[in-house]
């Protein structure tokens, strides 16, 4: 595929450009208060599911800081991908996903994190 084309990206780096994307709309609101903490696209989550994860595949996760290692949001590619209806949807569904989690992070509802958060 020629580099121009739009098929030439896979979908992995395609996901990965939305959810880049996402976090830096999230790092111009709250930049100070996130700084330091990594964020990342796993494919799936882990088999064995956190003790409060209830029902369900997770779509994304939030691990606090701990002794030298930074908190950390991850998404999970598969699972969102799986619930999305279109491009446009994907982008909102990772927007949701890592506005919960920030939320988590930041203990806040996350409605006041990202005004445009749709449960």
């Amino acid at each position: 595929m020629p580099p121009d084309l739009p098929a030439y990206r896979t979908r992995s780096e395609r996901f990965d450009d939305v959810v880049l994307e996402a976090v830096e709309r999230l790092e111009r609101r709250w930049g100070s208060r996130l700084a330091g903490t990594e964020f990342a696209v796993e494919e799936v989550p882990p088999s064995q599911p956190a003790p409060w994860e209830h029902g369900g595949v997770p779509l994304g996760r939030y691990f606090p800081a701990d002794v030298g290692a930074p908190a950390r949001v991850v998404v999970y590619r598969r699972p969102v991908e799986t619930r999305a209806d279109g491009e446009a949807d994907l982008a909102h569904l990772v927007r949701d996903v890592l506005v919960e989690q920030v939320a988590a992070l930041l203990s806040l509802p996350p409605e006041d994190v990202d005004p445009g958060y749709q449960d």
